[in-house]
């Protein structure tokens, strides 16, 4: 088990939380900032630190833009980060004893 090594910016639980969530979504689709936070039950700051972390590890894109006159952040997981919760979900099935 000491050949597996879990990557430290997704095993924060809050982050795992937010790249699951965003793993569901087809490459080059996002989701509205206030709705993954309504999915994850997260408050906007708690929300927010943890998608800096992801995004200056080149795990998630955000994109800010306007509807009207109000401003939308929008959120997608990059190639990156859709590798690594893969690499992240093997580990975890290797270390639970499945084939990975």
């Amino acid at each position: 088990m000491s050949d597996v090594e879990l990557d430290p910016v997704i095993h924060s639980q809050a982050r795992l939380r937010v790249v699951a969530a965003l793993a569901q979504f087809h490459r080059g689709d996002a989701i509205a900032f206030t709705k993954l936070q309504e999915v994850l039950g997260m408050t906007a700051g708690n929300l927010s630190t943890h998608l800096r972390k992801l995004e200056e590890a080149g795990y998630v894109d955000i994109t800010k833009s306007f509807h009207g006159r109000s401003p939308v952040t929008h959120l997608s997981l990059t190639s990156r980060g859709r590798l690594a919760f893969e690499e992240y979900a093997a580990a975890v099935t290797k270390i639970l004893g499945g084939s990975s």
